[in-house]
């Protein structure tokens, strides 16, 4: 696409008056990394056309005392249970009234100096963009270098810990799938805005760092859970939106895979994966057949055409 490789320097905005930003953070017991978050946020919220806020998903930690007492700028929305991240998200969202609303998790900051100015230019003149995904470091500390070469580009989704929104683009789609629990949400929003005929643009010039432990993750009580909940939602989407004849083919794939993986590693952990997802894709069948929006022969064609996410930034090279 020959518009995504202008230099974004000379992309200027063209509107008369400051875009409306929102920047929207969902968290639970991580009161210390949201802290770190909060601080690099700084010096946007004070600015009238900047706002933040944070959703506190049920914390046990002293999150929305910390919120409302170092950050006052900051709008603190609370669960006193804990509903999950993604009705958070789409509570927010949907409150919103801003022009572009800025995804970023607890633990993830922006390492770029003029983000919002790029996010506006980048949205003003590229009307087809309903959604910039981010270019995102993942481990706790800073990258050694920060140069990236790389060019915009079309992509197939996007990344839930830094992504931003057109709201237009938004409005223009189901909400985000609560009942999928967790993962998944993002390739269900890509691929309805692919419907709609709206792209997600990959803009490698807006780095976020994400503060995470990668190594620690796996050692992490959620891991397993967090597994499982990943096998079934790729597992949903097959079921949502694959040409009729893709989906024992994916599904096939999906379970051979994960044998193989049992009898390599030697582990029945694979097995077990495969049998609490097959219960959660049979226990959520309505939901399914409810919301199935499937792409036709031609439009399955053309989105595998485009490039895979980007999920992972490598310093030295090859994205993931």
């Amino acid at each position: 696409m020959d518009t995504l490789s202008q230099n974004l320097k000379t992309l200027t905005p063209t509107k008369n008056t400051a875009p409306r930003f929102a920047i929207l953070i969902s968290t639970k017991n991580r009161c210390r990394d949201l802290e770190i978050t909060l601080k690099s946020l700084s010096a946007f919220l004070d600015k009238e056309n900047i706002s933040c806020t944070v959703y506190d998903d049920g914390s046990a930690d002293g999150t929305s005392h910390m919120i409302k007492t170092q950050y006052p700028e900051v709008t603190v929305l609370r669960n006193e249970i804990s509903k999950g991240y993604l009705f958070c998200r789409n509570q927010m969202l949907n409150a919103s009234n801003a022009d572009y609303a800025i995804s970023l998790d607890d633990d993830a900051n922006f390492l770029s100096a003029d983000a919002l100015g790029t996010i506006s230019a980048w949205f003003e003149t590229h009307p087809e963009c309903g959604l910039i995904a981010f270019r995102i470091f993942w481990g706790l500390d800073l990258p050694k270098n920060e140069t990236d070469l790389s060019e915009p580009q079309r992509v197939r989704g996007f990344v839930g810990c830094g992504h931003v929104w057109k709201m237009t683009a938004w409005k223009a789609i189901p909400d985000y799938p609560e009942w999928f629990g967790f993962y998944g949400e993002e390739e269900f929003a890509a691929q309805h805005l692919f419907l709609k005929r709206l792209e997600v643009h990959y803009v490698p010039s807006i780095l976020v760092h994400h503060r995470v432990d990668m190594k620690g993750r796996q050692k992490d009580s959620s891991y397993k859970i967090r597994m499982r909940r990943s096998l079934a939602s790729g597992w949903y989407l097959f079921y949502l939106f694959l040409p009729p004849e893709k989906i024992a083919r994916k599904m096939a794939s999906s379970i051979t895979a994960k044998i193989k993986l049992a009898f390599r590693e030697r582990t029945i952990v694979p097995i077990r994966l495969l049998f609490q997802a097959t219960a959660d894709l049979i226990a959520k069948t309505p939901f399914l057949i409810r919301e199935r929006s499937a792409f036709s022969r031609s439009q399955y064609k053309e989105f595998q055409q485009i490039p895979g996410t980007k999920v992972y930034w490598n310093p030295n090279g090859d994205d993931i």
